[in-house]
């Protein structure tokens, strides 16, 4: 080759993604997480009357609405998609709603890290590599399984088995729906505003639509 001539090196199509953290992956996490923890707050005031009404029809499926508590982890996890990413988005979720006064105390901190555990499991079993839905429903699924297993532990200790199969596998359900399609409609509802344009998931969306319109 003559001296001199550069040589224009392809991209490797195969080239291995990087799971470290960026300030602007820390940013957004913690911006989400606050947000989704303030609804957190929130829902206290909706799910006591529901929690009542429903737990006259059978009791433990109160659970179901639940899941609104597990959708930190997964929203945050699709467009971050870190190692961490879920555990420590419901971490801070579940800190803002201490701070700003919950029923539960500080324990709904120790909430927030079973139920983060939970998603990040499922995240970390697919190598933080998969986010299609099927995944973040397994995830949401499995977050709450911990949050079922956790409360009956925690709030119902003395209350039969009956109760208990009940409550966790309402909360499974509710897990996977509310925590984890809800995650997923959430994550597309913001990719079209266009503020996820600097993460995957904005990318991902940006292609879709490009393909949609050739």
């Amino acid at each position: 080759m003559p001296s001199g001539t550069s040589t224009v090196v392809p991209p490797t199509t195969g080239a291995k993604r990087s799971l470290r953290w960026r300030v602007v992956d820390i940013v957004v996490a913690s911006v989400l997480a606050v947000a989704i923890g303030v609804v957190f707050k929130l829902w206290e005031f909706g799910y006591e009357p529901i929690s009542a009404v429903i737990t006259l029809v059978l009791p433990g499926t109160q659970a179901l609405f639940g899941g609104v508590w597990l959708l930190a982890g997964p929203v945050v996890a699709i467009i971050v998609r870190k190692p961490g990413a879920a555990l420590y988005a419901e971490m801070v979720a579940a800190s803002v709603e201490a701070l700003l006064g919950t029923q539960w105390g500080w324990l709904t901190l120790e909430a927030g890290l079973v139920q983060g555990l939970g998603a990040e499991l499922v995240l970390a079993l697919f190598l933080y590599r998969s986010y299609r839905l099927p995944v973040v429903v397994l995830a949401g699924a499995a977050a709450g399984l911990a949050m079922g297993l956790n409360d009956t532990v925690l709030w119902y200790p003395g209350l039969d088995a009956a109760f208990k199969v009940v409550y966790v596998v309402s909360a499974i359900v509710g897990g996977a729906l509310i925590s984890g399609v809800g995650a997923w409609l959430v994550v597309r509802a913001l990719a079209t505003t266009g503020v996820l344009s600097s993460f995957a998931a904005g990318r991902e969306r940006s292609r879709r639509g490009t393909r949609a319109a050739g």
